[in-house]
């Protein structure tokens, strides 16, 4: 199951009996805390750091109303097993790329465009800096913009937004909180694992 060849775009959705969209989602304990996973049958769609209370039920409740229906818990469910199963290879430290099918129906145009950039072309211990990623996109003065697609990444680990720094060797930003960042760059020895 090549990633490339099973991307879903927003235009083409799966849908179930009844034509609505189906999504389910479970939330998977990791090195990094707890992170939701949801999925459609297109592929991973969402994943939310600190998945739990309120950052939780926000994140289902902004699914909900980007996907147009009611996201189902399904920890069992077939459309998150693989994604389940790579991710906590990857936090075991025995799996460096993503090999699964995503759906970006929750990004479009130029995001979209620069973060499938960066999940085919930024490899697992390297990083890139924000102006060398506008760059591969054809746009070398985005840098900025590169921040804010970031910023929007719907799929961060999956589609390693932590893998994006300043050229001046600053750590830059990240949604899940610097200290997310930070172990994610350890764990993929970009960076030194932190004392405490």
């Amino acid at each position: 199951m090549d990633s490339h060849e099973q991307d879903v775009q927003g235009e083409h959705r799966v849908h179930d009996e009844q034509g609505e969209q189906q999504v389910v989602w479970a939330v998977v304990g990791t090195g990094i805390g707890p992170l939701l996973l949801a999925a459609t049958p297109g592929g991973l769609v969402n994943v939310v750091f600190h998945a739990t209370g309120e950052v939780r039920d926000r994140a289902l409740a902004r699914l909900a109303s980007r996907l147009g229906t009611e996201p189902v818990q399904a920890p069992g469910s077939p459309l998150l097993a693989e994604a389940i199963r790579q991710l906590e290879a990857y936090f075991a430290g025995e799996r460096r790329d993503f090999e699964l099918p995503l759906d970006w129906s929750l990004i479009s145009g130029f995001n979209r465009q620069v973060l499938r950039a960066l999940a085919s072309g930024v490899q697992y211990g390297t990083v890139v800096g924000y102006g060398d990623l506008a760059g591969r996109v054809g746009q070398p003065g985005a840098a900025q913009a590169v921040g804010v697609a970031m910023g929007s990444n719907p799929l961060p680990v999956v589609v390693p937004c932590h893998r994006v720094v300043e050229s001046d060797g600053g750590i830059g930003g990240f949604g899940g909180g610097l200290e997310t960042k930070r172990r994610l760059l350890a764990l993929e020895g970009v960076l030194p694992e932190p004392l405490f």
